[in-house]
């Protein structure tokens, strides 16, 4: 009963720095330039299961961890404004690949994510509290 809590807190944690990144896509959306010169590309949180407990166990569970986080290689839009600081030779803008639009969904996802496993939480302490009162 107690690794409810353990993989419960794993996608809480998961769904924590997947809020980040979209928190940080969200921000760069209409930037033009990063810190090296080229405009933000998005980021994605990629998931992985990671076994809850010790190796070797029969009845181990499975939690998840953030594996990596990847950069969206999409072009991103380009803008035709030769009055812009940062305009190429021809005139165009070139703006992040962040797909707003997406990432609202995402951030949706995500929070719903981290809400469930929270309740998922709440729900085991009451059973397990309920438990020991019937002890008494």
């Amino acid at each position: 009963m107690l690794r409810i809590f353990d993989i419960a807190s794993s996608a809480v944690s998961a769904q924590s720095q997947r809020l980040n990144v979209v928190a940080s896509n969200m921000a760069n959306a209409d930037t033009v330039a990063g810190p090296d010169g080229s405009p933000y590309k998005a980021r994605q949180v990629v998931f992985q299961t990671a076994l809850m407990g010790a190796a070797g166990q029969r009845d181990s569970s499975a939690g998840v961890r953030v594996s990596t986080i990847t950069e969206n290689d999409t072009p991103g839009r380009r803008v035709h404004d030769p009055k812009h600081p940062g305009a190429d030779a021809e005139g165009y803008v070139t703006f992040s690949n962040v797909n707003p639009v997406e990432e609202m969904v995402n951030m949706i996802s995500a929070s719903r994510s981290y809400q469930n496993n929270i309740e998922v939480m709440n729900t085991a302490r009451s059973l397990l509290l309920k438990t020991l009162q019937m002890g008494q």
